[in-house]
């Protein structure tokens, strides 16, 4: 059996002892289990910038997610289910949306306004070792390391995983084979048939400080079409096989409750490889596949940051962050990430997750040159607060960057381009992201004094993008993306 065998076989069987062990129902029964409600209002202009027919969205959406979890001696099992509806195709999950939202259009994966999804279901085993914060997980299940420029999604994924007071590591394998939807089916082209191998180990070094190398290597097995075949919107335009190695270095820097007067980041990442690209051309108004490029990959990337406290409550802070660019007509030095990532951290050093390339552009590390100041309040757990300014340019201005939330097309020379040749300036960005907490919101007081987080909040999250040359002169002046979630936690 193959390796994607033994996988699938793996998660059947997770899946199976999640619902049938009798001792795990009636714990799971008894008091291991809840409803997370999240009510989500949403206002966005002109995606496109203008360009294109449509790109505005305006909606309420509802999302219930109930879970259920159990343990017995080392064993563990959770499952946590989602059941969606909007007025709107509306952003209802904040994993993969940079993906999803420019996925449902240029994929012909065609999103639903409601919907039923499993959202994770996984078990577990803790006795490989007698290190506390020690598990084996097995099934779908969420994939995350601190910054979200490395993982941050659910996938169905084998993970070793420590989680201690001086060590933190991860090791294990991972491929998507549905994303468990009932309104979406196919699989986005760029996750068919690609197994993930991952690995990180970190150590503090010293109390608060922390040092670590990662190492991620993508295997892509799909095949591009033949020369003179039909190209549609769901076949895979480029495969190969990458390897990312980085060393990474932080002051504890994502974890909110610390207390540092100065804190910082630092990562540097190496990618090597090859890929394979398929040409394609029109005729008759549809895409016919034409030949094959290909090459090998030599490219890189940094995000640093510093933050430093004003006082208790206040802090400011800037970082950079740089994906290398070029490399010719093949693109070789054209940076990428992971695929798995979601690019959401504290890195303002709130408790809410902000995206690192802006909440409207959403950007991601490829090609791409971003420059960044921010401001943060945070009062105890009631409140939160970031006013965030971004300003992005991409590295080779004859090569496109990664993807974004952004989807225009410019005219060039006669030509459609997503970007203008030669212009360097994609725009600036202004976001803020405002959070208020009730750490007993809608629970019992004795009951939510037992719960870590708070047990409902509201929150806004927005940010107004003004495109750069680069959009060219017809592109709208700016556009914007804002959201208000409510959330409660039973």
């Amino acid at each position: 059996m193959t390796l994607n065998h033994w996988m699938k076989a793996g998660i059947g069987l997770s899946c199976a002892l999640i619902w049938s062990c009798p001792t795990l129902a009636a714990m799971t029964a008894e008091k291991n289990f809840g409803l997370e409600v999240k009510a989500t209002g949403q206002s966005e202009d002109d995606r496109d910038l203008g360009t294109r027919e449509g790109g505005d969205v305006n909606g309420l959406g509802l999302d219930l997610r109930p879970w259920v979890y159990g343990e017995r001696g080392n064993w563990s099992a959770y499952a946590m289910g989602q059941a969606v509806t909007a007025t709107d195709i509306i952003e209802t999950d904040t994993l993969r949306q940079s993906t999803d939202e420019t996925q449902a259009s240029s994929n012909a994966r065609e999103p639903d306004k409601s919907y039923l999804a499993m959202r994770e279901f996984w078990i577990g085993y803790s006795g490989l070792t007698q290190y506390p914060g020690e598990q084996l997980r097995l099934g779908r299940q969420r994939l995350r390391n601190d910054d979200g420029m490395w993982r941050d999604t659910h996938i169905e994924a084998l993970n070793w995983g420590f989680d201690t007071t001086l060590l933190r590591a991860n090791l294990g394998v991972a491929e998507r084979f549905s994303e468990y939807r009932t309104d979406l089916t196919e699989l986005a082209p760029e996750d068919k048939d690609r197994l993930h191998l991952f690995g990180d180990v970190s150590t503090q070094w010293q109390p608060g400080h922390w040092v670590g190398v990662r190492a991620h290597h993508t295997q892509d097995d799909g095949k591009l079409a033949n020369p003179g075949e039909t190209v549609d919107e769901l076949d895979k335009t480029r495969t190969g096989d990458l390897t990312w190695l980085g060393l990474e270095a932080n002051s504890d820097a994502y974890n909110f409750r610390n207390t540092n007067t100065l804190n910082y980041w630092g990562s540097v990442t190496w990618l090597t490889g090859n890929r394979d690209t398929l040409n394609t051309s029109t005729v008759n108004g549809e895409q016919v596949a034409t030949g094959q490029q290909s090459g090998d990959v030599n490219a890189w990337a940094t995000d640093l940051g510093l933050r430093w406290r004003l006082d208790p409550n206040w802090q400011v802070g800037a970082a950079y962050a740089h994906g290398s660019g070029g490399g010719g007509d093949d693109g070789s030095g054209n940076y990428e990430q992971t695929g798995l990532e979601s690019n959401r951290s504290n890195f303002t050093g709130t408790r809410s997750r902000i995206h690192r390339f802006g909440e409207a552009f959403r950007g991601e590390l490829g090609n791409l040159q971003a420059m960044t100041l921010f401001t943060s309040w945070q009062l105890q757990d009631d409140y939160d607060a970031s006013l965030v300014y971004h300003k992005f340019r991409r590295i080779d201005g004859d090569q496109n960057i990664g993807s974004s939330g952004i989807n225009a097309v410019v005219e060039d020379n006669g030509v459609n381009r997503p970007l203008i040749q030669g212009e360097k300036d994609l725009g600036q960005e202004m976001d803020l992201v405002v959070t208020k907490y009730f750490k007993q919101g809608l629970l019992p007081a004795a009951l939510s004094q037992s719960i870590d987080e708070p047990s409902a909040l509201v929150r806004l999250r927005g940010g107004v993008f003004k495109p750069g040359d680069a959009y060219g002169k017809e592109a709208d002046s700016y556009m914007h993306r804002a959201f208000v979630d409510v959330v409660w936690r039973f």
